[in-house]
């Protein structure tokens, strides 16, 4: 159960976890398992895939004190199936999230699964729910539906956002028995992901780094008391990603196609995205940034350090995203004070994405706070070497290689000075040739799909199963 799929809807992560785990998980050959994904059908999702969907049927879904119609649709595509809660009131939006009526619209959601159980006639082991949009699920499941032989996982893929509300929601919108309302409390207002993770049978976020740093106020925004009370349900397990989309010897997307044993094509790819921004065709280390500019992500030690870098060396900066308008204007400038050496597009693209992985040398992502990330692996399938913090996903996927065998630069401490060295020290390999193609070799070669994690993920439901 997921709030966002790629390729239907999407914004982030999220979304490119729901799109990949569920077929990785369908495809294996270590268990017989039947996993289908279940989603809003948004205003957003295109005229290709509502074409091939078949309706099943509609009902009526309690909403607090509201009855709501339920329709639910059926769409297989690579071997998945799909179902679609449709709801115009709730979902015929230009966005996904961000409305005034966000916990009503996902109470209903969550109330609609139970529901489309009984459409589908499909009544699985386990509901997997993720994120707050879905955090409901496992607190109906055991105050409200209580439905035989079902247990449910939540996963959290970024604490930060934890559905938090008045309590006026408690009547307005989650319609939950008054003696079990205590389970959303939290310091005096209602805390969806804190009931959540009281609720779940099995709680696990997206890496074994992140797991422990939940516990760490730092990192828990708030929640730390609640996840180490919950800890002996607690497992880490570190996302993959779809290695037939981000693949530089097939993808469509980029100039020229190459592999581990013949990356000569990433040239072709820097000189091609060089011609396309109006920057001058020279073989320099190209730095990159493809990324949401948010505080998370490490944006203020880009802003502290890149200026030095770009004016003391010769390299060319590239940067693809959208977020907080003090970041935007900084990279605006940034290019107005080094047209030649710096391309600042404000917007996310997809296709460009592509593009500037294919074309880029050292990768930036110094963030402050990384549950997962998905960028420092797409970079290494990519040769766009990344220079990472410690922290999260990001640790547990990127080894540094100033010493030996690694497969990045990282750096641990949260400071500009320490995050200058680690660029620098990229930039310096960079310009080494002998050094710097077996590293991209050898990132080119890593194994990041979803084969491993979902072996693990299989491992937990067994697990689960057998309790």
């Amino acid at each position: 159960m997921t709030p966002e799929c790629a390729p239907f809807a999407t914004s982030g992560g999220l979304g490119e976890v729901a799109g990949s785990l569920p077929a990785a998980l369908n495809r294996s050959r270590k268990t017989r398992m039947d996993c289908r994904v279940i989603l809003p059908l948004y205003g957003k999702i295109s005229d290709e895939y509502r074409k091939k969907m078949k309706f099943l049927g509609e009902g009526r879904v309690p909403v607090a004190w509201r009855n709501q119609y339920i329709g639910l649709f059926e769409l297989k595509k690579d071997g998945t199936v799909y179902y679609f809660i449709d709801n115009e009131y709730y979902f015929k939006r230009d966005g996904l999230y961000g409305y005034y009526d966000d916990c009503e619209r996902f109470a209903y959601f969550s109330r609609a699964v139970f529901t489309a159980m009984e459409i589908a006639d499909f009544h699985p082991n386990i509901i997997h729910a993720n994120d707050w949009q879905s955090a409901l699920v496992p607190i109906y499941q055991n105050s409200l539906v209580r439905k035989a032989f079902t247990r449910t996982v939540f996963t959290i893929h970024n604490i930060e956002y934890q559905g938090h509300y008045g309590k006026d929601v408690l009547e307005s919108c989650l319609g939950l028995p008054e003696d079990q309302e205590y389970i959303v409390d939290f310091r005096g207002d209602v805390n969806l992901m804190k009931g959540a993770i009281e609720s779940c049978n099995v709680l696990s976020t997206v890496s074994p780094t992140y797991a422990q740093e939940l516990k760490d106020p730092v990192f828990s925004f708030g929640l730390d008391e609640i996840i180490r009370r919950n800890e002996h349900k607690l497992t880490g397990i570190l996302n993959g990603i779809d290695v037939r989309t981000y693949d530089p010897a097939r993808d469509p997307l980029i100039a020229a196609n190459y592999s581990e044993k013949d990356p000569s094509g990433k040239a072709d790819c820097k000189r091609a995205l060089q011609e396309e921004l109006g920057l001058p065709v020279r073989d320099v280390p190209m730095i990159t940034l493809i990324s949401r500019l948010v505080p998370a992500k490490g944006m203020d030690l880009i802003m502290h350090t890149l200026d030095g870098v770009l004016r003391n060396n010769d390299v060319q900066f590239v940067m693809l995203g959208t977020g907080n308008g003090e970041y935007e204007n900084y990279f605006r400038s940034l290019q107005y004070n080094y047209p030649d050496k710096v391309c600042s597009m404000i917007e996310f693209d997809t296709a460009k994405s592509h593009r500037v992985y294919a074309a880029g040398d050292i990768l930036l992502m110094p963030s402050r706070c990384e549950p997962c990330g998905l960028s420092q692996m797409i970079g290494c399938r990519y040769g766009d070497i990344p220079v990472v913090r410690e922290t999260g996903g990001l640790k547990d996927s990127i080894k540094d290689c100033t010493l030996g065998d690694g497969n990045g630069f990282t750096f641990a401490d949260y400071g500009a000075e320490s995050f200058y060295h680690a660029v620098m020290n990229a930039v310096s390999r960079c310009g080494d040739k002998d050094k710097w193609g077996p590293l991209v070799r050898h990132d080119l070669s890593m194994d990041f799909s979803w084969r491993k994690a979902a072996g693990q993920y299989i491992q937990m439901y067994e697990a689960m199963m057998e309790r």
